[in-house]
C-alpha cells in the first residue's frame, strides 16, 4: 500500500454504533439519494454487458451492490473498502447474493486488476484527501476496459463569494427537514466542513479528466452533493 493512494479510514466507519446505523444515513443525510441508486444503475446498464463484472469502490454497507445485483442477476461484483466492520455489514446485507460477490478489505490499489466492465464510487471520494484523489481515480481508471462507465457521487460544493456557506446552510436545513434537531444539524455541518475534503465541481471534473476519463458529465445534483458519469 503506497502512501500516495492510501488514507486512514474515517473514524465513523470503525464505530460500532455508527456502522449499525449506516443504512439509515444516506436516505436521511443525502438529498435525492432515493434517485441516486436507480440513476447509477441506468448509467451502468447502458454499457455493462449482461454478464458484466463491476468494481464497487467504497463498498462497505453493501447498499449499491445490493441494488445493482438485484436488477442485474448475471452481473458479478468486486467490492473494496478499508473498513472491516463496514465490509461485515455488507456481507450480512448481501448474504443471499454472496455467490456473485467478492469483498476485499483495503484501498482501490488493493482491488483485483480487472479489467472491469464498469465501476462506481458513491459517497466515498469526500473522505479522501485532496492530494490522493487523482491517484485514486487513476487506480480506478486502469482497472476498467476501454469505454467502460464510471459513476461517482460525493460532496462537491462551489466556493467563493459566500457560495459555499450558503450551500452548507441549505444542507443543514435539509438535515433538519429530515428529522435532525437544529443543534445536531449544525454540529453535523461543522464536522463535515472540518473533517472532509470537499472540492468544487470544477476540481472534481478536472481530476476525472486528468485520470484519463472522457465524456465527463454531471447527472446528479442534490444541494451539496454532485454525481458524474465518465468513461475509461
Amino acid at each position: 500500500m503506497t502512501s500516495s493512494t492510501s488514507h486512514t479510514p474515517h473514524a465513523a466507519f470503525d464505530n460500532t454504533d455508527a456502522v449499525a446505523r449506516y443504512a439509515e444515513g444516506p436516505k436521511r443525510n443525502v438529498p435525492g439519494y432515493g434517485g441516486l441508486l436507480p440513476m447509477t444503475r441506468i448509467l451502468l446498464e447502458e454499457r455493462v454487458p449482461q454478464d458484466g463484472r463491476v468494481l464497487v469502490v467504497g463498498a462497505g454497507g453493501g447498499l449499491e451492490m445490493e441494488d445493482l445485483a438485484l436488477a442485474n442477476p448475471a452481473w458479478t461484483f468486486d467490492g473494496i473498502d478499508p473498513s472491516a466492520p463496514m465490509l461485515a455489514l455488507a456481507a450480512r446485507r448481501l448474504h443471499a447474493l454472496m455467490p456473485r460477490m467478492a469483498l476485499h478489505e483495503g484501498y482501490v490499489q488493493d482491488a483485483p486488476p480487472g479489467p472491469f466492465d464498469g465501476a462506481t464510487c458513491l459517497l466515498t471520494f469526500h473522505f479522501v484527501p485532496h492530494d490522493q484523489r487523482l491517484p485514486m481515480a487513476r487506480e480506478i481508471h486502469r482497472r476498467l476496459k476501454p469505454g467502460a462507465p464510471f459513476v461517482c457521487a460525493h460532496l462537491s460544493v462551489e466556493d467563493g463569494a459566500g457560495s459555499r456557506d450558503a450551500w452548507m446552510s441549505r444542507y443543514a436545513a435539509f438535515l433538519v427537514a429530515s428529522g435532525s434537531e437544529p443543534r445536531q444539524a449544525a454540529a453535523t455541518r461543522e464536522k463535515v466542513e472540518k473533517e472532509l475534503a470537499i472540492l468544487t465541481p470544477s476540481q472534481d471534473e478536472a481530476i476525472l479528466r486528468e485520470a484519463g476519463f472522457s465524456d465527463v458529465g454531471l447527472f446528479y445534483a442534490g444541494f451539496t452533493f454532485r454525481g458524474w458519469i465518465a468513461y475509461a
